[in-house]
């Protein structure tokens, strides 16, 4: 089969397209054609040696979308010819930049017949992460008021449609005017240029003196401060990326402001997770903007793209 590898760490020009052996699916292992695949940031950081030295060369990508061909001996819910989509998978041993990749049976889930591969393959990674941290930490309700930073961003577009889904009053940043309005197309009640002096006032003018109860954050270095100013008393922050900077604790002491760390290597089982999605996705309540594709043999470009941003969603990758 023909895969997406690098043979040693480094910047995007390590990626290239060999012909390797395709996998065999082990007892709980459902084997994937896959039709599409994902591009996350994280993935950079794989490649790049930062997430920790592993054996090489590793295909990349941690989520995907495609059309079983085979299963493991144990496997009981995916049978040859299934449409199916992935969340989680070790980028440290195998990806999904593959043609063929072997997924354990529970990372994967049912695709409907009227969603792409490349909307799937676009939600696996992001939407599980969104539904977490909206659903299971932070337990949004109707008519609690959402922060999500970086609305336009993969897991913040799809976060931005399960808060409103929920009936949370959802407002959202965005670096251009086009993605502001693509997120309120999406369900948020309003929309703010992340790079405003007057970031905090507008929020708290949109949502009224008291704030948000929850806010949904990527970059706490940048923006700590002024979630503090705009969360109301015992509200919280959920925060889906692993810096968090030192603070003076007052703040939080004073209004019972609560941050919680989200980390979804602790959830290898994504299996009723990606069902949740679907069951939102089959309302018309969600859906992944694919914002661009690549073929293999531009993944390095993908690569380079996903740090730069300027788009609404996910980019992919097909064979």
């Amino acid at each position: 089969m023909r895969a997406v590898r690098y043979h040693e760490y480094g910047g995007a020009d390590v990626l290239g397209v060999d012909e390797t052996e395709r996998p065999t699916p082990g007892d709980d292992e459902v084997l994937v054609e896959i039709r599409a695949a994902s591009v996350n940031p994280v993935d950079v950081l794989f490649r790049t040696g930062e997430y920790g030295q592993f054996d090489l060369p590793s295909i990349p990508g941690g989520d995907g979308a495609g059309v079983v061909t085979a299963v493991g001996d144990t496997v009981e819910s995916f049978e040859p010819g299934d449409r199916v989509f992935a969340s989680g998978m070790d980028r440290a041993t195998g990806g999904t930049f593959a043609e063929f990749a072997a997924i354990p049976e529970t990372k994967l889930a049912q695709l409907p017949d009227d969603v792409s591969f490349e909307v799937g393959a676009a939600l696996g990674n992001v939407g599980a992460t969104a539904w977490v941290a909206l659903e299971e930490v932070a337990g949004i309700q109707t008519g609690d008021r959402v922060l999500v930073h970086g609305g336009a961003g993969g897991v913040g577009h799809v976060a931005v449609q399960i808060a409103a889904s929920a009936g949370a009053d959802v407002v959202a940043t965005a670096g251009s005017a086009d993605a502001r309005e693509h997120l309120r197309r999406l369900g948020a009640v309003e929309t703010f240029d992340y790079e405003s002096d007057s970031l905090a006032a507008d929020v708290l003018a949109a949502t009224g003196e008291n704030g948000v109860e929850t806010v949904l954050d990527h970059r706490l270095e940048e923006y700590l401060s002024l979630d503090l100013q705009v969360l109301t008393e015992g509200g919280q922050i959920i925060c889906t990326m692993g810096h968090i900077p030192e603070a003076n604790g007052r703040p939080f002491y004073d209004r019972e402001v609560r941050l919680r760390a989200l980390k979804m290597d602790n959830r290898p089982v994504r299996t009723p997770i990606l069902e949740r999605l679907v069951r939102l996705v089959r309302r018309d309540d969600l859906t992944a903007n694919v914002a661009a594709t690549y073929a293999f043999e531009d993944v390095s470009q993908a690569h380079r793209d996903v740090l730069t941003g300027g788009y609404v969603g996910k980019l992919v990758v097909t064979p």
